[in-house]
């Protein structure tokens, strides 16, 4: 069959791989994002000019940043199965970042200053990632692994919009697109995490993903 010869020959390897880049990846966007917390660096001029810059966005990147850290630990099954008071911790450590990330992500939403197209963006995004990371909880405090499964799944597509957010803003910030700034990112403030979420739905829709696979 066609979709025999265009699968992977190693799918175990092939698992490791894609893990250890959304690893990698999530790791250098979280460390990056704490320099918020220590004023290192300049600010982009979208984020300084926020109406609720302080003290919302220091408790938002401390937050979202640190599920994003750990958010690739959940889905390593050698873990899961040989330590699960440790998956467990690490679980609890994730759902409540991203929940104090996803309530000063939608008060930020509120002060952007894109408009009010890109705060609906940003704050819609807020809500599905309370929404998704809620149900995951929920799911499994009453032992519902298999829904669990599904809403962690979506949940860290939404954390991983930290990384395809900054994919676009380079892209934007590089003009190699005919795009006016502002309209780049009113685009970004949906495009950083809509189609993460589709890629996820399809994703559970093919099947329960295989341990070690991120969604995103």
């Amino acid at each position: 069959m066609i979709t025999n010869r265009l699968a992977s020959p190693h799918p175990a390897l092939w698992d490791r791989m894609s893990w250890l880049v959304n690893a990698l990846l999530c790791s250098a966007v979280a460390l990056f994002s704490y320099r918020y917390l220590a004023s290192f660096g300049p600010l982009p001029s979208s984020i300084v000019g926020n109406a609720h810059f302080f003290p919302w966005l220091l408790i938002h990147a401390g937050a979202a940043a640190t599920a994003l850290l750990i958010a690739p630990l959940q889905f390593l099954k050698g873990l899961r199965s040989r330590r699960p008071t440790v998956h467990r911790w690490i679980g609890r450590v994730y759902a409540v970042g991203c929940m104090v990330g996803g309530v000063s992500g939608l008060v930020l939403a509120a002060g952007v200053t894109a408009g009010p197209v890109a705060g609906l963006g940003f704050g819609l995004l807020a809500v599905a990632w309370l929404s998704t990371t809620g149900l995951a909880w929920r799911a499994a405090v009453v032992r519902d692994f298999s829904a669990h499964r599904a809403w962690i799944v979506r949940s860290f597509a939404l954390t991983f919009a930290a990384v395809t957010l900054r994919v676009y803003l380079a892209v934007s910030e590089s003009q190699l697109l005919p795009i006016d700034a502002d309209a780049a990112y009113i685009a970004i403030s949906f495009l950083c995490w809509v189609p993460n979420l589709v890629v996820a739905e399809i994703m559970l829709r093919r099947g329960t993903p295989r341990a070690g696979r991120p969604a995103s």
